[in-house]
């Protein structure tokens, strides 16, 4: 499996469309910060509008898909003129939000993605706090099909619209990942998307080996890079320095192996690289603010079924007097 596919896949992402806006007249709609292990994106299929953020303004035209990582909260301008009323219509799937006025269309979805705990929030710590790519006219073919698919599937609410809705949300978030920003230069590329096949020759060989003790000179090799110009590039390149890199993806594996597996703490330990179980539990603290031990815990309280233990449920159903 290619490296983006298994990090999306250990986020155990999730996306949701909550709202469709259809807004002809001046708007402004804010949005709260998020509750936590929630990204709200925004979505233009037509039109223009602004997204306000509390250091700068993100202008957005059609095509444009802005994920905010951090969940920080934001405001939605559009149009100009007076401000018009908004009607909201809530639908089986999405609610519909209305504004009629001067102007022209803005077709706007707007949504969020939940993320598990652990990976996920390793994954968005990972990100820039806003990823702002174009999958408009000058997008790729399958880019393009998403979008219209997107909207056919809004405009014909229907059976099941809300699942595949959301699994082209999906879609679209690994696309947004992958995706170079077309925007000026001080944007910084996720890591995700690097067009550099020696940084990213380097990348996978982390994920796809996290046990292995990487040495910088070994990555550099794999790059075919010296050492120094490895080192230049990688953090240019990702915002990270390499050893951090490192430490981040392991701790990833390493909260995938302990909600999903019964491997021991000791052995989760050794999958990632680590000798010691100290040493693990150490750095996985640092990372995630719980201890490996908690953190297990946690996670099988959270896959544990809702209501009645099954031998509450099997004596229920048994006949009376049995």
């Amino acid at each position: 499996m290619d490296t983006l596919s298994r990090l999306v896949r250990l986020a155990h992402l999730e996306g949701t469309l909550d709202t469709r806006c259809l807004f002809t007249g001046r708007t402004v709609v804010g949005h709260p910060d998020a509750p936590a292990r929630e990204a709200p994106f925004h979505f233009v299929l037509e039109g223009e509008c602004a997204l306000e953020l509390a250091d700068r303004t993100v202008r957005l035209v059609a095509g444009d898909i802005v994920l905010l990582s951090r969940g920080q909260a934001h405001t939605v301008h559009s149009g100009a003129g007076t401000e018009a009323g908004i009607l909201r219509q809530n639908g089986a799937a999405f609610t519909t939000a209305r504004a009629t006025g001067d102007g022209g269309l803005v077709d706007l979805f707007c949504g969020r993605y939940t993320f598990r705990q652990g990976a996920g929030d390793i994954l968005f710590a990972t990100l820039p706090e806003v990823v702002h790519v174009n999958l408009g006219p000058q997008a790729s073919e399958h880019a393009r099909a998403l979008t219209a698919l997107m909207r056919d599937e809004a405009d014909n609410e229907g059976h099941g619209t809300a699942v595949i809705l959301s699994s082209l949300c999906d879609v679209l978030l690994t696309m947004l990942l992958r995706h170079t920003p077309r925007r000026h230069p001080t944007d910084r590329t996720p890591w995700t998307a690097i067009e550099d096949g020696r940084m990213r020759a380097a990348i996978d060989a982390v994920v796809h080996d996290p046990g292995r003790e990487w040495t910088i000179a070994e990555l550099a090799g794999v790059a075919a890079m010296s050492r120094a110009t490895f080192i230049r590039h990688f953090t240019r390149s990702t915002g990270t320095t390499v050893a951090a890199f490192l430490t981040k993806v392991r701790m990833m594996i390493a909260a995938e192996l302990l909600s999903d597996t019964d491997q021991s703490i000791g052995s989760v330990a050794a999958t990632v690289g680590f000798s010691s179980e100290s040493s693990f539990g150490r750095v996985f603290r640092l990372t995630t603010g719980t201890t490996p031990a908690r953190f297990r815990r946690g996670a099988t309280r959270r896959h544990e079924p809702r209501g009645e233990r099954p031998d509450d449920s099997e004596a229920r159903l048994a006949p009376a007097g049995a």
